[in-house]
């Protein structure tokens, strides 16, 4: 059967693959994409999309359970476990069934199965109907990333969850170990303590959430703690005794000793691998370090006409970061001059309640990388929306470079941060200064107003604390 040409093949249909195609069709290449699962990948079907779906289950309940704040009245408050997955599973239908969509309207054709690169330029595909080989002078390695499987603490999907059961819970947890504070492992946390899950998270790092600033990690945990959570940092799960039908004992190691606990449930949260097996990398002579395959800023592997992006291609391991270079690679294919990515102008963004947001240098890596700093910060409590919102817990926080007025970097835990960290960011494409930012007149009452009085703060002329 003779080969299919296409002048560029997207590897991967996650948030990274299907953009670079939809873009390389617009730029009028000739694009296949190979999905072997879902089109949108993990972040549509059991990732981002359908976490934020029960996060807003979870905050609607802890609402109604407020609801004497606010001067209403909501009796026999309760939840049903099942519904909230069924609704969480028909928004990733709905989004997944949409990139179908885009696919046919952009012209990309999609071939559902398994790839492999028998040589440079090739691709093979295994499919229900047998084996396709397509041709093409640009492949986009778009393969993602699966849950981090540490030895003795694997899933078993009865006991031992990763995100993928977590997502689809056959139960609800009464007492929930949760191995791991980075975004996956708190926003589960949250979502069953939420519910009323007794829940325990264990961190190996000092704090929790530990890339964000040490100050917001702080007061996101004096916050967890308020709602019921137990967190153990500088600790380490050593092994897990599994008792079929009853639940688990966790050897737990802590200052040198070590505890045993019992929990209904355990989430594996430990990070991710990239999926760089079975593709024929390493014939190819792609270079792979720690399950990353290497790549430069343009996302170039070293092998000609071979490019990798979004998580397979290493941190951050970020939707947003793999659309944008999903982008940015086609454009090259197409023989642009698109800007490289810059890591540290891409936000990242936690769903748990409080939210967490940032993007840039934390205070002790701006100061480690030796910048002067000037620190500004304004508490929620200071702003009459956040107060109207009934949600005055939480805080802007502003790193700029004392020197020439940089935005170094911002962080933030509140109410909505996530949508707010978006100004920052633009902030810090334009190569802003703090006079800009202090000119930029802010909508009265926002929770927005809290970035302008943060600014302001470094500066010594907040006007509201």
């Amino acid at each position: 059967m003779a080969a299919k040409a296409f002048d560029m093949i997207v590897i991967g249909a996650g948030p990274g693959g299907y953009v670079a195609a939809i873009r390389g069709a617009q730029l009028g290449l000739n694009v296949a994409i190979v999905e072997r699962e879902h089109l949108g990948g993990i972040c549509l079907n059991w990732g981002c999309i359908p976490t934020k779906a029960l996060l807003r289950s979870a905050e609607v309940f802890h609402l109604m359970h407020r609801a004497k704040d606010f001067g209403l009245k909501a009796d026999g408050i309760g939840f049903d476990l099942a519904a909230v997955v069924q609704r969480s599973r028909g928004v990733a239908k709905q989004l997944s069934g949409g990139i179908g969509h885009l696919m046919k309207k952009n012209k990309v054709t999609v071939f559902m199965g398994e790839a492999v690169l028998p040589k440079k330029g090739v691709v093979s595909v295994k499919t229900d109907k047998g084996t396709e080989e397509l041709t093409a002078k640009a492949i986009v390695l778009a393969t993602g990333a699966r849950a981090r499987e540490l030895p003795g603490l694997e899933a078993d999907g009865d006991l031992v969850w990763t995100y993928k059961h977590a997502l689809q819970p056959k139960r609800m947890p009464k007492k929930l170990l949760v191995i791991g504070s980075g975004a996956i492992g708190i926003e589960f946390a949250s979502f069953f303590n939420t519910l009323g899950a007794d829940t325990t998270v264990v961190e190996v790092m000092d704090r929790v959430l530990p890339v964000e600033d040490a100050e917001i990690s702080a007061f996101a945990k004096k916050q967890f703690v308020k709602q019921g959570m137990k967190i153990m940092e500088k600790a380490m799960v050593k092994k897990l005794d599994r008792k079929p039908g009853t639940g688990v004992t966790a050897h737990i190691e802590r200052d040198g000793k070590t505890e045993t606990q019992d929990f209904d449930t355990v989430i594996s949260a430990v990070g991710i691998v990239g999926n760089v097996e079975g593709l024929g990398l390493e014939a190819l002579g792609v270079k792979v370090d720690r399950t990353h395959a290497v790549t430069d800023e343009y996302c170039r592997t070293g092998v000609e006409g071979l490019y990798a992006i979004g998580d397979v291609a290493g941190a951050p391991w970020l939707a947003h970061k793999a659309s944008h270079e999903g982008v940015m690679v086609a454009e090259l294919i197409a023989g642009g001059h698109p800007h490289p990515i810059k890591p540290n102008s891409i936000a990242g963004c936690t769903y748990c309640h409080p939210q967490v947001a940032s993007v840039g240098l934390t205070e002790a890596k701006a100061k480690e990388a030796g910048y002067q700093v000037k620190v500004g910060r304004f508490p929620f409590i200071g702003n009459g929306k956040a107060i109207a919102l009934g949600e005055p817990d939480g805080m802007v926080k502003t790193v700029f470079d004392a020197k020439t007025g940089e935005l170094l970097g911002a962080h933030m835990v509140g109410a909505e941060v996530t949508e707010l960290i978006q100004g920052y960011v633009v902030g810090r494409t334009l190569e802003t200064t703090e006079a800009e930012l202090m000119e930029t007149v802010f909508p009265h009452p926002t929770l927005s107003e809290m970035m302008h009085e943060a600014v302001l703060d470094a500066y010594g002329r907040a006007l509201h604390i």
